[in-house]
């Protein structure tokens, strides 16, 4: 169930993080997902291509953004496919943090144990990845140095649609409207892409530990790892400085208006175009709440549980300032890196709508 993702992704930093046994590991450790005929994964793969192209007009309707006729049109991948997208992107995004780690290197390991600590990264991001994808119905792929493409990814929709018991034509046109959204955000709004592109890398770089960081990395390990797992912010939190939780939280409040924005609009479309769409939300949000056990953990430890916040935290955004200055006074938001909503007012949309609004 997979097409073609991107262009190659550059080599920089393969010597100390093999990309391609990332792939590889990954790949080869994934389940398939749902069993299906050829002829059924042909039809699947033709409807949800049907759905992208169904969901152009009305996401461009209710959100009253467009992406330009150049945009790439979305794929259908499969997790295999999923997974190769996604450890390109880590390569590019995290070519960076190999260059600081490798500059402040004092021991010189030698090619062979160069290319065994790379064999060591590469099935670590494999396994990640591996993990994750079967979770993601779709997402914009922000290719830094690629093609930035929608994905819909076939098996988990297809296996999410049957255990939800939801009717199949209707819940991949209502994910198909969320991605859409998400496939115009970075599309009509030309810098964005940059920005939280650029940011991410920044953070990234920030937070890799120099020699002599990790010590003091071990023993906040220790110290604060039952605080992340209660709040569900993920690891990344786990060894941050002050000033880099709150440039996290200004990220995460950007995040939280991407998903929120998408998730409004998916449902504003509603019955018109999605009979289904009340029993689907439903269901759907009954699902999001309902991971017990290690799979929990592991949600929390990479930060998924807060990233369940950010659907509710940003479309509770999305929804107060459109009451308040309507959809021409929410479309303020996209005009520059200044108008996204900060940390605090992701929470407090009134706040957002005095500083920008006056």
């Amino acid at each position: 169930m997979s097409e073609s993702t991107r262009l190659p992704a550059k080599a920089g930093g393969a010597a100390y993080v093999d990309y391609e046994f990332a792939k590889r590991t990954g790949q080869v450790i994934t389940k398939a997902g749902p069993q299906v005929s050829y002829e059924e994964a042909a039809q699947i793969v033709t409807d949800l291509r049907a759905a992208a192209a169904e969901a152009v007009e009305p996401v461009a309707e209710t959100s009253g953004m467009r992406a330009p006729d150049a945009a790439p049109t979305p794929l259908v991948v499969d997790r295999a496919g999923w997974i190769a997208a996604n450890v390109d992107s880590f390569q590019a995004m995290l070519t960076p943090v190999v260059d600081k780690l490798v500059t402040a290197r004092k021991v010189d390991l030698g090619p062979a144990a160069t290319a065994i600590g790379g064999k060591v990264t590469g099935a670590e991001i494999g396994g990640l990845l591996s993990f994750l994808s079967s979770k993601v119905l779709g997402q914009y792929d922000l290719a830094p140095g690629g093609i930035p493409r929608l994905l819909l990814v076939a098996p988990n929709i297809v296996q999410v649609e049957r255990q939800l018991g939801v009717d199949p034509h209707d819940f991949r046109r209502w994910v198909a409207m969320h991605e859409e959204t998400h496939r115009v955000q970075f599309t009509a709004v030309p810098w964005l892409r940059e920005h939280v592109v650029a940011e991410t890398q920044r953070l990234a770089v920030d937070l890799a530990p120099t020699p002599e960081d990790v010590l003091a990395r071990l023993q906040q390990l220790a110290t604060r790892l039952p605080e992340v797992i209660r709040s569900g912010e993920g690891l990344g939190q786990l060894f941050a400085t002050e000033e880099q939780r709150a440039r996290i939280a200004d990220l995460t409040a950007v995040m939280s208006l991407l998903e929120g924005h998408a998730d409004v609009v998916m449902d504003d479309v509603g019955p018109r175009v999605i009979p289904t769409v009340a029993e689907i939300r439903a269901k759907f949000d009954r699902r999001r709440a309902s991971s017990v056990g290690i799979d929990r953990l592991l949600r929390k430890l990479l930060g998924l549980e807060a990233k369940l916040r950010q659907y509710r935290d940003g479309a509770g955004f999305v929804r107060a300032v459109t009451d308040a200055v309507g959809r021409d006074g929410l479309a303020q938001v996209w005009t520059s890196p200044q108008t996204l909503p900060r940390a605090t007012e992701i929470l407090d949309p009134a706040a957002w709508v005095r500083r920008v609004h006056g």
